[in-house]
């Protein structure tokens, strides 16, 4: 894929791998055994063994989970509301996460906004809204929108002082930000394999801090989120201690095999390389558009920037595919084209983009 494309779309789905195809041949394969299923449940299992070591985790701590969307529903559910109604999120989570929060005012829930500014929400605009009616903040380590990395530690810390807990949305930030979910003292995390970790959409995790500490347990759920699954009991309802509680149905087979993958390959990796080298290639990338005129949505501090760069475009569809019928690859959201980075990208990259950006304003 990368000798015939540019590619700087992984912020909305990871480059296909040659360990990818292996991984979707080997579960055909498994499907001509008499009894596949063993091999579909080890899938379960070593996914979530894996995401637990990329995060810090235990693999007790991880549920298996389709979206991230499921994950943000399966918190909010275990909340009794009544005692603490408040729920603070800003106007960067992304939707998928943010409708949830907004679907929960039918139970009560106070949804707070925290207001984007200079491309970023700062810790002080979380802190000034805490208080004693705060159940639960929610804090994207990395927004979609522009890859701005949020203050999820400092904001943690305020909340738990009055007694809140804390959600954070990592999917745009597992596998380019060395992650460990101690430091970042959230109580809750959520993360799909589709972007960074190079799988396919299908699968996502679920990471709880303490998973039966909770108001109730999950209002969803199906036969995976049992003691034991195997029991197929119809008239009995029981969750584990473990994240497995939060799990529902059966999970995404296919997309289990890519996670997995995607996950080795990323593993293979040091992540404060990876991290660092993706901030090589944003500031260069930064450097050359800003001379070469045009305008960024991206945070100045180095420090709070991830793994993309959001370049002002009043038609960044247009702008996109006009990209890719040069095989340059990149992620329009509504008025800004996102150049997101991985360890597979380099200078040679940066430089085949803005020179087609270039040669598109002087045609256009």
């Amino acid at each position: 894929m990368l000798e015939r494309t540019v590619y700087l779309a992984t912020c909305s789905l990871g480059a296909r791998s040659n360990d990818l195809d292996t991984a979707l041949a080997r579960m055909l394969e498994a499907m001509v055994d008499r009894s596949p299923w063993h091999c579909f449940e080890q899938q379960v299992r070593e996914a979530r063994w894996r995401f637990a070591r990329l995060i810090g985790a235990h693999p007790d701590q991880v549920a298996v989970i389709p979206n991230a969307s499921v994950g943000a529903y399966q918190v909010a559910s275990t909340f009794d509301w009544s005692r603490r109604s408040k729920l603070i999120t800003t106007d960067l989570e992304f939707p998928s996460v943010a409708h949830v929060w907004l679907a929960q005012r039918s139970r009560g829930v106070q949804v707070e906004y925290v207001p984007e500014r200079t491309c970023s929400v700062s810790a002080e605009d979380y802190l000034r809204k805490l208080d004693v009616r705060t159940g639960l903040v929610s804090v994207p380590l990395a927004t979609y929108r522009n890859g701005a990395r949020l203050p999820v530690a400092d904001v943690a810390a305020a909340a738990h002082q009055v007694g809140a807990r804390v959600f954070v949305d990592a999917y745009q930030a597992v596998g380019v930000v060395p992650l460990d979910v101690d430091a970042l003292k959230c109580d809750f995390l959520v993360a799909g394999a589709m972007k960074y970790l190079l799988g396919l959409p299908g699968v996502a995790f679920l990471y709880a801090r303490s998973p039966s500490d909770t108001d109730c347990a999950p209002t969803l759920t199906g036969w995976f989120g049992r003691v034991d699954p195997m029991s197929f009991d119809p008239r009995h309802l029981d969750f584990p201690d473990e994240a497995r509680r939060f799990e529902t149905g059966t999970p995404d087979v296919p997309a289990l095999y890519a996670a997995n993958a995607g996950m080795a390959l990323i593993s293979s990796l040091d992540q404060q390389d990876v991290h660092t080298r993706i901030a090589l290639l944003t500031d260069y990338a930064a450097r050359q558009l800003t001379a070469r005129g045009e305008q960024l949505r991206f945070p100045i501090e180095p420090a709070a920037r991830g793994a993309q760069v959001a370049l002002i475009d009043e038609d960044a569809s247009n702008l996109a595919e006009w990209l890719s019928e040069r095989d340059i690859i990149v992620s329009p959201r509504r008025d800004v084209a996102r150049l997101s980075f991985h360890y597979y990208n380099n200078a040679h990259d940066v430089d085949a983009v803005c020179a087609a950006i270039q040669d598109y304003r002087r045609r256009r």
